[in-house]
């Protein structure tokens, strides 16, 4: 029996744009405020070449302690848009003016365009009463003088640094014209103690490394979680009872359930777009068949049988295609089969074995690993769904397990590395994050090794 501590308390359904908290798991909404513009500043490619700058000084409040919300809220919006590598954070010294106290107020944008800003975020915090607070925020062009966004939102006070990554995410929106990714979670492996005797936990956080909860204590192995694609749910593979299957767990309420009790081992869980099944694999004497579980039960609907190792299922957004690894060709390849199992077509051709396929969100993108070939180190590329385009965003002596930001935009997968770390250990592995071009690559902070990371989708 996987033991289960400090399951993490659901998240939807916190924001309401009136006083009065939403009581169940729904859709965040927000209270618009007038004076908007339909306008984006600059596009992605040009923000990469040159960052936007952008001035988030600290909010206002209605009290000392509203006051101290806002400085922290702001700081932590500053921080998710510095992160991206897209926004150029201005000089607080360089700013004239912390911007006005007064709610819907006009910024002085000849001082802000003195110091170097092209865009304004100006935010209040006001207690709301009963334990809750009244987030405002508005986003302005400084050159055409315009109000680009305004909206408020009321919550709970403890509730704060979800509202920050949620404005975070209007502001990279509004002004990049694509959707952030800074309201989001990140599952991984926490692995403590000797290499040769490792203790992996189920974990999760804020993709800003806030908030880190371990969601199992280590008395089984736990292997590669997945975010359901619409409920607080994760699948993964553990060895509970020295049986490995597949099993899910409610990040509600912290209870798990057995799924693919099929007689074999089965692992490399993939939700299918709707959520409403799972493909995994299951082992077959000396190879593993890729199958089709339904979420709920029932089951399993083999999809491959190819008496080799078919492994690492991953659909396309539009649920009609699965990416998946396979040796049936010799060497591990990726290839990309139709949803029911049938037309399986090799897309890899590059030097070396390729695993862990992971389509992009968007579509137009699937992540792998490669090892092996001329290049002796393990690599983290992309290529296009036939295979053409492929690219190769970082490399090391092991780097693997590539998994997408829910905005396409952001690739995270873990490092390992020789040689003495800061806890003095021989080895140490870490969560790193890259752009889909290569660029900004930044290790993720831990307080542990971690490996397999999974990104939610936006909001959960």
């Amino acid at each position: 029996m996987i033991q289960i501590i400090n399951p993490v308390v659901g998240r939807r359904g916190l924001i309401a744009s009136s006083a009065a908290l939403l009581a169940t798991r729904a859709p965040v909404q927000a209270q618009p405020l007038p004076g908007g513009s339909q306008s984006a500043v600059i596009d992605v490619s040009r923000a990469r070449v040159e960052p936007i700058p952008i001035a988030v000084p600290e909010m206002g409040g209605s009290d000392g302690a509203s006051a101290k919300l806002g400085s922290d809220m702001a700081r932590v919006i500053a921080n998710d848009l510095a992160r991206s590598g897209l926004f150029r954070l201005v000089d607080k010294a360089a700013s004239f003016q912390a911007g006005p106290a007064a709610p819907g107020a006009t910024p002085n944008f000849q001082e802000w365009k003195v110091s170097g800003a092209q865009a304004v975020v100006i935010g209040r915090v006001e207690a709301a009463g009963g334990g809750n607070v009244r987030v405002e925020f508005r986003l302005w062009d400084v050159l055409p003088q315009k109000q680009i966004q305004g909206t408020a939102y009321t919550t709970t006070q403890g509730n704060w640094r979800r509202i920050a990554h949620i404005i975070a995410d209007v502001i990279y929106e509004r002004l990049l014209g694509e959707k952030g990714y800074f309201d989001t979670r990140v599952v991984y492996i926490s692995a403590t103690g000797p290499k040769d005797r490792r203790t992996k936990r189920l974990a999760i956080m804020d993709q800003d490394s806030e908030n880190n909860r371990f969601l199992t204590d280590g008395s089984w192995l736990v292997l590669t979680p997945r975010f359901h694609p619409t409920r607080d749910e994760i699948a993964f593979m553990s060895y509970a009872n020295n049986r490995p299957r597949v099993y899910l767990f409610n990040l509600g309420s912290g209870q798990q359930r057995l799924l693919g009790d099929f007689g074999e081992m089965t692992f490399g869980p993939r939700f299918s777009p709707d959520g409403g099944s799972v493909a995994m694999s299951v082992s077959n004497g000396g190879g593993s068949d890729i199958v089709l579980v339904g979420a709920g039960g029932g089951g399993p609907r083999h999809l491959t049988s190819s008496g080799s190792i078919d492994v690492s299922p991953c659909f396309s957004p539009d649920g009609s295609q699965i990416a998946f690894a396979s040796d049936r060709g010799g060497d591990q390849q990726i290839y990309v089969m139709d949803a029911n199992g049938g037309g399986a077509k090799r897309i890899s051709f590059g030097e070396g074995r390729y695993a862990t396929p992971v389509w992009s969100p968007r579509g137009d993108l699937i992540a792998f690993t490669r090892y092996g070939g001329d290049n002796a180190n393990f690599n983290i590329g992309v290529m296009h769904p036939d295979g053409s385009g492929e690219r190769i965003l970082s490399e090391g002596w092991l780097v693997e397990g590539p998994t997408f930001a829910p905005n396409g935009r952001v690739i995270m997968f873990w490092r390992e590395s020789r040689g003495r770390d800061q806890r003095g250990t021989g080895f140490s592995s870490r969560l790193v994050s890259v752009d889909i071009t290569g660029f900004n690559e930044r290790v993720a902070d831990t307080p542990t090794d971690a490996s397999e990371p999974a990104w939610s989708p936006l909001g959960t």
